[in-house]
């Protein structure tokens, strides 16, 4: 009678203990945010054609120096951008507690 028992009882524990393994939930995703390293600078300005740069070997006083006033306006604002580009990098290192 034992015998018999343990083979009515035993199939029914096993049923019961992978049935209540199926019944529970797998954990929910967790969404987990890291900081990536990413380039702070987008673009990097082009250098300016310098009409100084473009001068003969043979140019007077004169010529090199209205080519410099000339592009001094051009260096100016080449500077600017660059200065835009850096500080854009300066505040996202900011942000970031570095």
């Amino acid at each position: 009678m034992k015998h018999q028992m343990a083979h009515q009882i035993i199939p029914k524990i096993i049923l019961t203990t992978l049935l209540a393994g199926c019944a529970t939930a797998p954990p929910a995703p967790v969404r987990v945010e890291v900081p990536v390293m990413v380039p702070c600078i987008g673009e990097v300005p082009p250098r300016p054609a310098y009409e100084f740069d473009k001068l003969p070997a043979t140019a007077t006083d004169g010529e090199i120096i209205l080519a410099l006033a000339r592009d001094w306006t051009r260096g100016r604002k080449y500077e600017g951008e660059l200065e835009v580009a850096i500080a854009g990098c300066h505040a996202k290192e900011n942000k970031w507690g570095k």
